[in-house]
């Protein structure tokens, strides 16, 4: 099997687009032709579950925009920016920029630094693009140096025009908390368009594999359905050490596979190694990256377990999902409960002063919790296979696997 496995290969620019990739492209920067000299700020958000092909886009965008700025036109002389905050996939978009004409390192930051420059030095960008928009910060946060309301807002207020890429199962931490009813209303004052993107490009699993994946993330466990494992290695395992062999057997062949879990096992920002521990299964959390290569693309990881902040926006070819102590099945067999009181990684769900702390906020917490298996789930191109640390869930899980037809 001929695999294209580095990061900066799928978000090249000059990576061939389908026809509906390139009406949206053609049509945003339209938008921005449009509305570059009005005195309204503008935004157009895309719309997209993770795979869908949202970054692509923007990568071929942002190439676009760089090569019109210097040609001439109306986006002659723009300065344009690209904002990722995501360390892991700043640093692709980092390494694609070197090779490509106009396109420099600088243009590419972290939304805070953004923000923070910007206001320091009294500049304006004309084009910004924001790649996981779900993952602003939706509330000052000291601690990342952001000391307004929200980053979004900041965003939209030093650009003419803003483009932005918008998954709500994405979010996963209670100061990043979006859903799209926030996110129209933030945009009401603007003018602003939309597109949807629905196909899945990353997964070649079926429609309907898909779509069980939402349902299990929207908290149901539904039949999985005949066509699992159709032109897709689909498996529930029963013990976690058995679906590591098989992960590493994959990575031998065709590279890109990992060993992924949620919270709910040991972890703490301290340097040291933290292990995710199932039965005979002994791994350590992924630790933290200081090279410029993407977590999944350096070879040593084979031994560890990858994490949302490791993974999320990145392909797999095959990814084994653990699903930790706070995700067991409820008592009724047919829905997900998940025990806030399990979950290990604390800072994702501290208390926000703006948001009461009442069962409508618990409702959210556990959305997040599942927003992340849902990224988890998605990562793998070819192949997805799940343990579960709960044994009613494990067991309900092996049962309707073996009821495939």
């Amino acid at each position: 099997m001929q695999l294209q496995n580095a990061a900066v290969d799928k978000l090249n620019p000059n990576k061939n687009l389908t026809d509906e990739q390139q009406y949206l492209v053609e049509k945003i920067e339209n938008f921005a032709k449009e509305n570059l000299n009005q005195t309204k700020h503008a935004v157009f958000t895309i719309y997209g579950d993770a795979g869908t092909g949202k970054s692509v886009v923007l990568s071929k965008l942002f190439y676009d925009f760089q090569q019109m700025a210097k040609q001439s036109g109306i986006l002659k002389g723009t300065q344009n920016h690209f904002l990722v905050n995501h360390p892991e996939i700043l640093k692709v978009y980092k390494n694609i920029a070197g090779d490509e004409p106009n396109v420099l390192k600088k243009n590419f930051n972290r939304p805070t630094s953004f923000i923070n420059s910007m206001n320091k030095n009294g500049l304006h960008s004309d084009i910004t693009i924001v790649d996981e928009a779900h993952l602003l910060l939706s509330r000052s946060d000291h601690y990342n140096n952001f000391y307004q309301d929200n980053q979004l807002t900041e965003i939209i207020k030093k650009s003419k025009v803003t483009i932005i890429v918008f998954d709500h199962r994405q979010v996963l931490r209670t100061k990043m908390f979006w859903n799209e009813e926030m996110l129209r209303r933030l945009l009401e004052p603007y003018h602003n368009d939309e597109y949807h993107l629905t196909k899945q490009f990353r997964m070649t699993a079926s429609q309907k594999l898909v779509d069980w994946i939402n349902s299990f993330t929207d908290g149901y466990l539904a039949k999985i359905p005949n066509d699992a494992k159709q032109n897709y290695d689909f498996k529930v395992f029963e013990d976690a050490e058995e679906m590591r062999k098989t992960i590493v057997k994959k990575n031998k062949q065709v590279g890109l596979s990992r060993i992924v879990s949620t919270s709910g096992y040991p972890s703490t920002l301290d340097g040291g190694k933290h292990y995710v521990i199932e039965g005979n299964f002994k791994m350590p959390w992924d630790q933290y990256n200081f090279t410029q290569t993407p977590w999944a693309e350096i070879p040593e990881t084979i031994n560890e377990v990858g994490s949302i902040f490791t993974c999320q926006g990145f392909d797999l070819n095959y990814v084994g999902v653990i699903l930790g102590p706070p995700i067991s099945l409820s008592n009724d067999g047919q829905t997900i409960d998940v025990n806030l009181n399990k979950f290990t990684d604390v800072e994702s769900l501290k208390k926000r002063p703006d948001m009461k702390n009442d069962e409508s906020f618990e409702k959210i917490k556990k959305q997040l919790i599942l927003n992340s298996i849902n990224v988890l789930m998605k990562r793998g191109v070819h192949g997805l296979y799940i343990f579960a640390h709960d044994k009613n869930l494990r067991d309900k899980l092996l049962s309707l696997f073996k009821n495939i037809k």
